[in-house]
Order: C-alpha cells, then sequence, then structure tokens
C-alpha cells in the first residue's frame, strides 16, 4: 500500500512562499527537508502509525499508535437507494509520537477529515483511510479526529470466514459479522484490543426501527425522518457494533432496573418461536449470573432478524441478534443461553489475539450445558459424554487455524475443557475461577495463560498441563473422576 507524504523544512516562511511550496509539493510529490512532518518542537521526529495491529490471523486488522476512548456516530440511512452517510466523531489518545495514523474504513466515498477542529489530509485506498494532521500529535495527547462521508455499503466476503458487514435488506439493512464488519459503515479501530464506548444516532425513514447497541435514548421525528440515539458506554470491541434497521416490533421493557429491549421482524410470526425465546432474556440472564457473576452491561436485550443471509447469531453487545434459522423448529432457548453467555465471556472479557477465541465459544457453549439442566433438559455431564465421544482431537480448540477459527473443535472441545475443569478442581473452586475470571478481567482483554494464571491460583494447584490436553493434545484425554 502507498501512502501519501507531508514534509517540511521546519522554518518560517511567509504566506506566499508556503502557498508557492506546496504548489511544488503537489506537483512532485518531493520534500525539501529531512524531517518528519510531526517533528516536536523538542527535536522529537514524529512516525507513521501502524498499519495494523499485527495479530497472527488477521495482521492489518486495527492499527497502532493510538488508543480510541469513544465513537460519536450521526448516521443517516435510505432504503430507497441503499446509500449511508455520516459523521464519525472519534476520541483517542497517541500511544506513540504519530506524524500520520490509519482507520479502517471499506468502500465509502470519505468527504473530509479534521484532527481537533482543523483540517487534515487524508488517503483512502482499499480499507485504509490513511489521516495527516496539519502537525503531529505528541504521545500521551488526547484528539479528535473527525470524518466525513457516504455511499452505498457493501458487505466483506472472505472465502474461509464468510460474509459479514453490512447489509442491505428487503426493507432496511444489517450491519453484522465476526471477525470484521465494523469498517463497514464507519471508520474505525477495527480489532478487539481497541474497546471504546460508542454514542449512535441513526435517522431513517419514519415508520422503520433502527436497533444498536446500548442504552436507548430519545427518538425524534421530524419531516418524515425518525432518529434514534443508543448509547453503549461500556467498552467494546469494534465486530461487537451493530446496526439492524427495518420493519420490526419493538418491545421496550426494563428488567432488574435496567432497560431490555427486544425486536422481533415484522415478517416473523406474533408470539411465534422467536419471540418466546427472547421474551426469556432477562430470565437467563439471571440465571447465568449466578453461576458467572453480575451481568456487566446498563441494558439488556435481542433482535431477531428475518433475513436468511444471517445464518447465525452473533453477540453484539447487550444486545445480540439472532438469523431466523434458530427458531423454525421451536423455541430455542440454547441460543439465547449461548449469546447471553458472551456477554461476559467475549463481550467484557475479551480476546486480545483470534487465535484465543476458545475463551468466547468454549464458555458461551458450555453455558448451554448449564441452561439445560437448570431447565430440566438433561444434565452437563451427559453432555459432555456425547461430545466427548465424537470429538476428532486431531484438531485443537486453541489456535485452530485462521481457516477454521469458527470450527466444531472451538466451541465444543472448549466446551469440554470447561466441564473437565470443573471436574478436577470441583464446583466450589470452580464456579469461583469462573467469578474470578469475570471480576479480574472485566473490560480487559485477555489470552488463555491469563486464564490458566487465575485458575491455578484460586484452585491452589498446577493446571498447565490439564490446559494443555484438553486444549491442544492430539490423543483424547482421560475424563477426569468427579471431585467428591
Amino acid at each position: 500500500m502507498t501512502h501519501g507524504r507531508w514534509c517540511g523544512d521546519g522554518s518560517r516562511r511567509t504566506a506566499i512562499v508556503a502557498a508557492v511550496l506546496a504548489g511544488v509539493l503537489a506537483l512532485t510529490g518531493g520534500c525539501t527537508g529531512s524531517r518528519d512532518p510531526g517533528s516536536s518542537r523538542d527535536g522529537r521526529g514524529f512516525q507513521p502509525g501502524a498499519d495494523g495491529v499485527g495479530d497472527p490471523y488477521f495482521p492489518r486488522y486495527g492499527n497502532g499508535g493510538y488508543d480510541v476512548a469513544s465513537y460519536a456516530l450521526k448516521l443517516r440511512y435510505d432504503p430507497a437507494d441503499d446509500r449511508l452517510s455520516g459523521t464519525a466523531a472519534i476520541t483517542a489518545t497517541a500511544t506513540e509520537d504519530l506524524s500520520r495514523f490509519n482507520l479502517d474504513l471499506a468502500g465509502l466515498t470519505v468527504a473530509g477529515v479534521s484532527v481537533d477542529g482543523r483540517r487534515a489530509e487524508f488517503r483512502h485506498e482499499e480499507t485504509e483511510l490513511v489521516v495527516t494532521p496539519e502537525r503531529g500529535l505528541a504521545r500521551d495527547g488526547r484528539f479528535t479526529v473527525e470524518v466525513t462521508y457516504d455511499g452505498v455499503p457493501k458487505p466483506i466476503d472472505s472465502p474461509d470466514l464468510g460474509e459479514g458487514g453490512f447489509m442491505a435488506t428487503s426493507d432496511g439493512a444489517i450491519a453484522l459479522g465476526q471477525p470484521e464488519s465494523a469498517s463497514t459503515w464507519f471508520p474505525v479501530n477495527d480489532h478487539p484490543t481497541d474497546k471504546a464506548s460508542y454514542e449512535i444516532a441513526i435517522t431513517v425513514p419514519q415508520g422503520l426501527s433502527a436497533l444498536s447497541n446500548g442504552v436507548p435514548g430519545e427518538r425524534t421525528t421530524a419531516d418524515g425522518w425518525t432518529t434514534w440515539h443508543w448509547s453503549e458506554r461500556t467498552p467494546m470491541a469494534s465486530y461487537l457494533a451493530t446496526l439492524v434497521i427495518g420493519d420490526y416490533r419493538v418491545r421496550d421493557g426494563s428488567h432488574d432496573g435496567k432497560p431490555l429491549v427486544t425486536a422481533i421482524a415484522a415478517s416473523l410470526p406474533e408470539g411465534g418461536s422467536a419471540e418466546v425465546s427472547l421474551n426469556r432474556t432477562g430470565e437467563i440472564a439471571d440465571f447465568l449470573a449466578t453461576r458467572f457473576g453480575p451481568y456487566p452491561f446498563d441494558s439488556y436485550g435481542g433482535v431477531a432478524v428475518s433475513d436468511r443471509r444471517i445464518g447465525y447469531a452473533l453477540e453484539t453487545q447487550s444486545r445480540p441478534v439472532y438469523g431466523p434459522a434458530f427458531f423454525t423448529s421451536g423455541p430455542n432457548d440454547s441460543v439465547v443461553a449461548h449469546e447471553l453467555a458472551h456477554q461476559w465471556f467475549g463481550d467484557s472479557v475479551s480476546i486480545r489475539r483470534w487465535s484465543d477465541l476458545w475463551l468466547n465459544e468454549g464458555f458461551a457453549s458450555y453455558a448451554e450445558w448449564l441452561w439445560a439442566e437448570h431447565d430440566g433438559k438433561g444434565t452437563a455431564q451427559r453432555e459432555f459424554e456425547r461430545v466427548y465421544a465424537t470429538t476428532d482431537w486431531s484438531k485443537p480448540a486453541l489456535d485452530p487455524g485462521r481457516s477454521a477459527l469458527f470450527g466444531r473443535p472451538v466451541y465444543q472441545r472448549g466446551a469440554l475443557a470447561v466441564h473437565a475443569l470443573r471436574r478436577t478442581v470441583g464446583d466450589e473452586a470452580f464456579f469461583r475461577i469462573l467469578r474470578t475470571w469475570t471480576a479480574e478481567k472485566r473490560n480487559a482483554n485477555v489470552v488463555t495463560a491469563d486464564l490458566v494464571t487465575v485458575a491455578e491460583r484460586v484452585a491452589g494447584r498446577s493446571l498447565r498441563p490439564f490446559f494443555d490436553a484438553w486444549l491442544t493434545g492430539t490423543t483424547a484425554p482421560p475424563p477426569p473422576p468427579p471431585v467428591s
């Protein structure tokens, strides 16, 4: 990828000379001095931020050089022509002396960029928006970048991971996907390691709903358009941000003193399986809180969509989104338990690299077993025995490879490891490990070694060989006997 350059010799010049120099630079692309454009008055050289965080599976996801604190998005979407227009105000702190930095943005047209209210140079190529501020950004300094953009968003289609991102529907749109989706509808540092708060205002034609994450705000209507406001103040990974626009039956309620907002696509049966399942959201969340610790966010909810391209459910923070296939055979509490468990495992406690995804999916899959047992539909031990007997132990749960990121071992072998841990240390220590993990690592990013450390400390014994055998060993470990 080619990046633009801005160069200066650091001397004071008159406005006329500066204008002439600017013209020369535009024609030649050259520099008149050797210092970086962002060089500070004390002589420090400022450098460009990295165009990726270096994740082993997705090296170009995210960007280096800054840490985002918050996103404030003002969006307008018209399903008549699928056009999205928006302004994103991103507040961040520089983690190094920056001459320029990158944001991830795919398939949209940028009209202008400013940094701290001053116009900034930018170049947008493929999925990288390269921003060069008027002057360098000093390490530990806070800054705000504002990006104005519009266009017809498109999803991202990966040959091994499938389609995700912003998808137009017959009555609106759905922005959803893992591991990548946010960059298709707003400029972002698109990696779980840079969690931030969100304020989202979405203007849509009157009569349509516009759902997103967090606590609902006011809804205002003028000139045939309605603006919906949402606020997610607890730090959120970018792939967990969602936008669902269309004809929905929205139910505004509360649970445990917090908003509980559910939405069902109008084309799904009223009082049908999806509605019955989502109506148990508060009940299931309360049960999981007895096992995992207090619910970590300021709102609850869920959205059931009808577009069959969404063949999955995703734990979008505080308000999971469910594809229609989960409810074709009747109510499905299991998928609700899975996505709600992610609010603790994946959303509140987030992975530092994608190769540790089992930390999200193994615990969420195990939550299905816990809920089924609580609801009188079998036992966790019986489900463990069934899955154990059908597991391919040559395929690891930890570090499965990019193409197998969403494969069965990450989910089911991960759940086996969780139950085996329970049998190894006993219920009292096991649930104390889970509650300690969710409390100590709340809002943090983690790797598997962090879990091992917490588990060993709480259990008072070495567990590294145990985790190695259950997560990456190539032969079936013997099932541990129950602790008496």
